[in-house]
């Protein structure tokens, strides 16, 4: 397109609406277009995004269930505040500058903090007040934008404030704005509270009550992160908050996720005395975590599972970065998308009925892919030779076989879960927790190889037959509980057995009252043994000692107490087998690691510093290539000062580093045979500047005051 303009210049010509097409990609056209093997993408698409949606539904009736109780009491103390304003000695009750706030305690875990705000926001305007706001510290700078969001969010109005940039005035002037001031606030909230009860009909008060309305909704502020509000900015607001008590039946909610001594160390006394302040404590991050994994991963009924160490990544992210439990459940998802992306088989990681279905709706190329698993070539190997041919050669045949280990997978997990549960629970509680506190340490542990080879589980097991007979019947009654909600013969079966020794337990008499006499004769010293006697005398007689105690009788609940420990020993080794040991494990279990670490735990070192080492790659320049060990005079200068600072020791002198600086960049700029090669000049110099100030912005190199001219070299072991 032309134009006849004389003066040259950057002219638009904005596209017709009409010839504009839209050509919006969906979600499902992108999975499949991409996606390995897609003739199967559709159906792995919406299994995909069903389980998807299973997670974030049942997260949230999760958080929920977990904040009911804290956030039932924070309601029971606003309805309980707003109540008691509407007595008459409202002043005797709550000192007249007294603001009811409640420190609500979150922890450390910041990212799901807006989720539990969102939840307490909308159960306030439910069933307390309408007058809800939420503020956050880096909307809240200066007093005057705390006090426009509060006015904004409460009136949802456009507030005007008075130093306010000329275009912003302007804005406010074409809308209705209000001037901001909590007296503002005061006359619209009664204005509110009146309207309001007109409209609603009520029954005729007695003459003998005030003309004060019988409960005004309070006006709730939260500050969602406490720690990060200016401390004057919020000294100040609470002081002008105090002067309208009376008018206005104000509370705060303070989310802290430190201490409480947050708000002493922010506010001096002669501001915190204006406050009445109750403590919240908000459930642990790690008990959170615990009853999600329990949810998602400790169970047969979400068929989508994780192999051993992308578990580990996952818990390891939790506790040694943010210990947010939503952000584990983002990595759960992102494990849940790769795997239906990547995977083509993963078309039968579904339920069982839907499993067996897909596996006859198999094509050749899926069929293929099975007989490349390296779970299915074991469990080939296991065959006869005929069997093995019929498996190589025969898809229907392998079809038929595809759903007999199908359900022989799932009815794995389905004996897995509640066998799992129950070691936990007579393990839990023995001396220094020798399969983990948590049962998802002895889970990582099962699937990591065999649980009964391992040497803290053959200790266990000793323990276990040394334990009081109370605590063991405790934690079988528990393990009882466990097998009894499993719909599984084979659970069923070992339900009975477990019930079968119970009752054994409970028909003990108290005839086991000789044990203490022969425990008396065994353990007491020999009385032939000599006041004085040698090492081999006293270690001889230790031995006999030991011996009579091994040869002793075993008394009832000994021996019953072994053969309870031997049936519990069984169940593990019956149904506790590593994943790996199962055939078509691949189809459910997700397990790469390093897709996890490059989405979830990133290096920005490492990348800054290949980055700066190859800039032909990340620029997509052929011509910056360059030997290992050789500088290319045409890269970027922070590129060319990072490899020559590779070449110093701790410390690096300037001027040495501009003159090595000068004398590469000359290469492509000046003929070396002139004078003017390597020499710097005033653009060279400053590009060196600018090069060296943002090697120091990334952190390579610093300032140091050992000497002037130097700087000091802060990373090593460079690419």
């Amino acid at each position: 397109m032309s134009t006849s303009s004389v003066s040259k210049g950057c002219f638009v010509f904005k596209p017709s609406p009409k010839k504009r097409k839209k050509q919006d990609v969906s979600q499902e056209s992108y999975f499949i277009h991409d996606c390995a093997g897609p003739e199967s993408g559709q159906r792995r698409f919406k299994l995909c995004q069903d389980l998807w949606k299973q997670i974030e539904t049942e997260t949230e009736v999760l958080q929920d269930e977990l904040h009911r109780k804290i956030l039932d009491s924070l309601l029971e103390f606003s309805r309980k505040c707003s109540s008691s304003r509407c007595h008459g000695d409202w002043a005797s009750q709550m000192r007249a500058s007294e603001i009811p706030t409640a420190a609500l305690m979150l922890g450390v875990n910041v990212p799901d903090h807006d989720l539990t705000f969102s939840s307490l926001s909308d159960l306030l305007r439910q069933s307390v007040t309408p007058y809800v706001v939420s503020l956050q510290a880096k909307e809240c700078g200066a007093l005057k934008h705390l006090l426009k969001r509060v006015l904004e969010g409460l009136m949802d109005t456009v507030v005007a404030v008075d130093d306010e940039d000329e275009a912003d005035q302007a804005a406010c002037h074409v809308q209705k704005s209000v001037h901001c001031s909590l007296t503002t606030l005061c006359d619209w909230y009664i204005i509110k509270t009146k309207k309001s009860s007109n409209d609603t009909p009520g029954k005729k008060r007695p003459s003998t009550v005030t003309d004060e309305p019988e409960q005004l909704p309070p006006v709730v502020v939260i500050f969602k992160d406490l720690e990060a509000f200016n401390p004057k900015v919020l000294q100040d607001f609470i002081l002008i908050c105090s002067r309208y008590v009376h008018r206005l039946p104000l509370m705060f909610i303070f989310g802290i996720a430190t201490s409480p001594s947050t708000i002493q160390h922010m506010l001096p006394h002669s501001v915190s005395s204006l406050l009445c302040i109750q403590l919240f404590q908000s459930l642990s991050c790690t008990e959170h975590l615990a009853t999600v994994i329990d949810k998602f991963i400790l169970t047969h009924q979400f068929p989508f599972k994780l192999t051993e160490k992308v578990l580990s990544v996952l818990v390891s992210i939790f506790f040694f970065h943010d210990f947010s439990v939503r952000n584990f459940m983002k990595g759960l998802q992102l494990a849940l998308l790769e795997h239906f992306y990547a995977q083509p088989l993963s078309v039968l990681c579904c339920r069982k009925k839907a499993a067996l279905r897909h596996a006859t709706q198999l094509d050749h190329g899926d069929l293929e892919r099975i007989r490349q698993l390296p779970s299915f070539k074991r469990y080939v190997e296991g065959q006869e030779a005929e069997e093995q041919v019929t498996l190589m050669t025969d898809d229907s045949h392998l079809k038929e076989v595809c759903q007999k280990l199908i359900k022989t997978l799932h009815k794995y997990h389905k004996n897995y879960y509640p066998t799992l549960r129950c070691l936990h629970t007579l393990t839990s509680t023995l001396p220094r927790h020798l399969l983990g506190k948590q049962i998802r340490e002895l889970h990582e542990a099962c699937l990591r190889k065999n649980v009964w080879e391992q040497e803290n589980y053959q200790s266990a097991m000793k323990l276990l037959k040394m334990q009081a007979k109370d605590e063991l019947v405790v934690s079988l009654r528990r393990c009882a509980e466990i097998l009894r909600s499993v719909k599984s013969k084979t659970m069923k079966n070992a339900c009975e057995q477990l019930e079968e020794l119970l009752c054994r337990f409970q028909q003990l008499d108290a005839a086991v009252d000789v044990a203490p006499s022969e425990d008396e004769c065994v353990l007491s010293p020999p009385k032939n043994l000599p006041k004085k006697t040698d090492l081999f005398q006293l270690q001889k007689t230790l031995l006999e000692m030991n011996e009579s105690r091994r040869s002793k009788k075993l008394s009832p609940f000994e021996i019953l107490r072994n053969e309870t420990v031997e049936f519990v020993d069984g169940l593990v080794r019956s149904h506790l087998w590593p994943p790996e040991s199962q055939p078509l494990h691949e189809v459910c279990y997700y397990s790469s690691v390093a897709t996890v670490k490059h989405h979830l735990n990133a290096s920005p070192r490492t990348s800054i510093q290949v980055a700066l080492s190859n800039p032909d790659h990340y620029l997509e320049n052929d011509s910056l290539k360059t030997e290992d060990g050789t500088l290319s005079s045409a890269a970027p200068d922070i590129c060319i000062a990072y490899k020559l600072h590779l070449e110093c020791g701790r410390l690096i002198n300037l001027y040495d580093w501009l003159e090595a600086y000068a004398t590469v960049v000359s290469a492509a700029e000046v003929d070396p045979d002139q004078d003017a090669f390597g020499k710097v000049d005033e653009v060279k110099h400053a590009r060196f500047i600018r090069a060296v100030s943002e090697l120091e912005f990334l952190g390579f190199v610093k300032s140091t005051k050992q000497k002037t001219d130097h700087v000091a070299r802060l990373t090593w072991g460079g690419c």
